[in-house]
């Protein structure tokens, strides 16, 4: 069964020596560093990412730094029910260290609690607007791996790093009591619709 290309691999592959953007296009880039010396580090400095046109034009018109209109209040735990803790750190580098339930994302977690944290696509993982950083390499091991579909929106991120993730893309467990998560400087709204739209 053949194996199907995203378009946002083709667009990179169609750039002189795979320097696209994102971390699929950068395996054979002098400028990937270990994932030890990458930790909370940006990959590759998306101005000097050497883009496909169509794909430069979208990021130029769509950096944004506004939040979602999207929002799903969550309760907090009951005094009987496990909680789960989560921090996050925010641009500035204030720290919320929240209360939540098993099973719930980072996305619906953080908007409840007034964390601006966006979500353009509505958790549907057809965006990068929910990226967020995992602060410790331990933590990172212990969250399921991404699926094609986040590696593909990740591909669209802001300041991209080796532990970034997509917050609706992640659900606490015991495991995760204690996560520490930060949010990039800025995001960049770019959606899959956004390329299917111009490829049909």
């Amino acid at each position: 069964m053949p194996v199907s290309i995203s378009i946002f691999q083709r667009l990179c592959r169609q750039t002189p020596k795979n320097l696209g953007f994102g971390r699929k296009c950068l395996s054979s880039s002098s400028m990937v560093k270990s994932p030890s010396s990458t930790l909370g580090k940006p990959i590759i400095s998306p101005i000097g990412c050497r883009l496909h046109p169509h794909v430069q034009k979208l990021h130029k018109q769509n950096f944004t730094t506004t939040t979602s209109s999207f929002h799903i209040r969550l309760k907090t735990p009951g005094p009987d029910e496990e909680s789960i803790h989560v921090t996050f750190i925010d641009k500035e580098g204030n720290e919320q260290r929240i209360a939540a339930r098993k099973g719930e994302n980072l996305l619906s977690i953080a908007q409840s609690n007034d964390v601006e944290m966006e979500g353009a696509c509505e958790g549907s993982c057809s965006c990068s607007t929910c990226h967020i950083i995992v602060e410790n390499e331990e933590f990172f091991d212990k969250i399921p791996e991404a699926t094609d579909e986040e590696n593909d929106m990740l591909d669209l991120a802001f300041g991209l790093t080796e532990t970034s993730r997509l917050g609706c893309q992640i659900e606490l467990t015991k495991e995760l009591d204690g996560l520490r998560v930060r949010l990039p400087s800025m995001t960049r709204n770019l959606q899959a619709s956004d390329f299917s739209s111009k490829s049909s």
